[in-house]
């Protein structure tokens, strides 16, 4: 046995501003909805091989009660890895594409362990950390 993946399943409070904050400012896609129309409850989003599930606190309420007492957000944040030639066509084209849309919580920083980092926060205020390797670790 193996794990395979593993997927973020959030919840927020306004499902069409969070398919649009992932559409239009991380270039994901619509995989999957349910319903197939609006209202949405849950939506799938996925960019190359990284998915997110966004869910509705009603949708949660349901099911998970306990889970839809907790505030949106929190601590949880989510961390992307990029794979590109170099950083320019990498961290540092995706920073100067998503900075004009998105609150940045950490600018690009070269971290010790050989990562080139920067932190954005989505409407519900869920980080997102991006990260690609520039060097090797110290």
């Amino acid at each position: 046995m193996k794990f395979a993946s593993v997927t973020p399943n959030l919840v927020v409070a306004d499902i069409d501003r969070s398919i649009a904050f992932y559409r239009d400012v991380l270039d994901f896609t619509v995989q999957a909805t349910v319903p197939p129309a609006a209202p949405f409850a849950f939506a799938w989003m996925q960019r190359d091989d990284v998915s997110v599930f966004l869910n509705t606190l009603g949708s949660v309420k349901e099911d998970h009660p306990d889970l839809a007492a907790r505030p949106i957000g929190g601590t949880n944040t989510l961390y992307i890895a990029i794979e590109a030639a170099d950083a320019e066509a990498g961290i540092e084209s995706v920073y100067e594409a998503v900075r004009p849309a998105a609150r940045v919580i950490m600018a690009p920083t070269t971290q010790f362990y050989g990562m080139r980092e920067f932190g954005i926060e989505d409407p519900d205020g869920y980080v997102i950390f991006l990260g690609q390797r520039v060097a090797e670790p110290a």
